[in-house]
């Protein structure tokens, strides 16, 4: 008789649970500073509360499929109609489905443009696919978009390109030139847009989507809109592709509270507009207020989040993550790269967090009066 492991399929053989441990850490003890997820620290609206108190009382219900919720997308983004439009479990389960609907198993690639978005990696390999890390070009104390190494590694097997735009964790934007070109290929483009709120839907690339199928734009709730706990994600592409991708959703994969919460979201542009202006003014004080540290570079953020490197200083991104953890803050490690261990990150907390956050830093490297 075979044991039970041979059974398993030989490309998630070994594969362990996905585990956020800071996640973990901090639900554990909520008085630790969350500032190492990306989450928004206002919390949701009146308005959304309201939707979900409403519908709550409504969950012995099965949902329907986001019609209306769809069509509201599909209107913001000036695209057709809810055809053009799915919604998942977060983008999370947005990329599971898009990813199950092109790879074949221990045949095909995905081009990823790194660092970027783990999750792009865990689906990917989950899934059976070889994952091809394009790097980011590190110069001048900024990290630049390679379009070019893009374009170069791809091989008759690539099946996707996912690029986060603006990226994770860098925090800044490619050129629309750059996407049409990797478009033109023909090649299924993921254009991840988790954070293109802080800046504007202006800064999409979702029109893209009426000219080439191959595009296809996810977006995310959890980030300026701050519902990461309700689980809500969206992609939009042409009406042919999402009705194919579609195939792949568990019935019922976004629940009636999540679904409505979302409508009142988008429907909420005051609120939106508070948590962005609050997001955008707390990363020009923070990246303000640190780029006084000789040999500290701070990367410029069009998102929640800001990348650091403060390898010149001749500390290390750990050191700097164990001091915090001296305050009660929890930052985000990096891993060592382009020959430097000394890269961190922050996402942006509350007033008084983002307060302690600095002092913190400028303690640490001498800098506090």
């Amino acid at each position: 008789m075979k044991k039970v492991e041979e059974y398993y399929a030989p490309w998630v053989k070994g594969i362990p649970m996905y585990i956020s441990s800071h996640i973990e850490l901090a639900w554990r003890n909520p008085n630790l500073h969350r500032m190492m997820s990306n989450e928004n620290p206002l919390p949701p609206s009146e308005k959304v509360l309201d939707a979900m108190f409403k519908y709550a009382k409504m969950a012995n219900r099965y949902p329907d499929q986001g019609l209306v919720v769809r069509t509201k997308i599909a209107e913001m983004n000036n695209v057709d109609g809810p055809e053009n439009v799915m919604i998942g479990n977060g983008s999370s389960e947005v990329y599971d489905n898009v990813f199950r609907m092109f790879i074949i198993p221990q045949q095909d690639e995905v081009i990823q443009h790194t660092p970027c978005f783990g999750i792009y990696g865990l689906r990917g390999t989950l899934l059976g696919a070889k994952m091809v890390s394009v790097p980011m070009i590190y110069k001048d104390k900024l990290l630049h978009f390679d379009p070019d190494g893009i374009l170069n590694a791809i091989t008759d097997k690539t099946k996707i390109i996912a690029i986060a735009n603006p990226n994770n964790p860098t925090g800044n934007f490619m050129e629309t030139k750059d996407f049409v070109r990797i478009a033109e290929t023909g090649i299924p483009l993921v254009i991840d847009e988790a954070y293109v709120e802080y800046s504007g839907l202006g800064m999409s690339q979702v029109q893209l989507t009426k000219k080439y199928k191959n595009v296809i734009i996810t977006r995310t709730l959890s980030k300026a809109y701050g519902l990461a706990g309700m689980r809500f994600g969206y992609a939009i592409a042409d009406k042919d592709v999402i009705a194919q991708i579609s195939g792949s959703l568990l019935p019922w994969n976004v629940g009636t509270i999540p679904m409505w919460a979302a409508l009142a979201a988008f429907e909420d542009t005051e609120g939106l507009a508070e948590r962005i202006k609050f997001n955008n003014d707390a990363v020009a004080f923070i990246s303000e207020s640190l780029s006084v540290i000789p040999g500290f570079t701070v990367f410029p953020s069009k998102s929640n989040y800001i990348l650091f490197d403060c390898g010149e200083t001749g500390k290390t991104g750990k050191e700097v993550l164990a001091y915090a953890e001296t305050k009660g803050i929890i930052l985000r490690g990096e891993s060592k790269k382009y020959g430097s261990d000394g890269w961190f990150r922050v996402t942006v907390g509350s007033k008084e967090e983002n307060e302690l956050f600095v002092d913190t830093v400028l303690e640490f490297f001498g800098m506090k009066k």
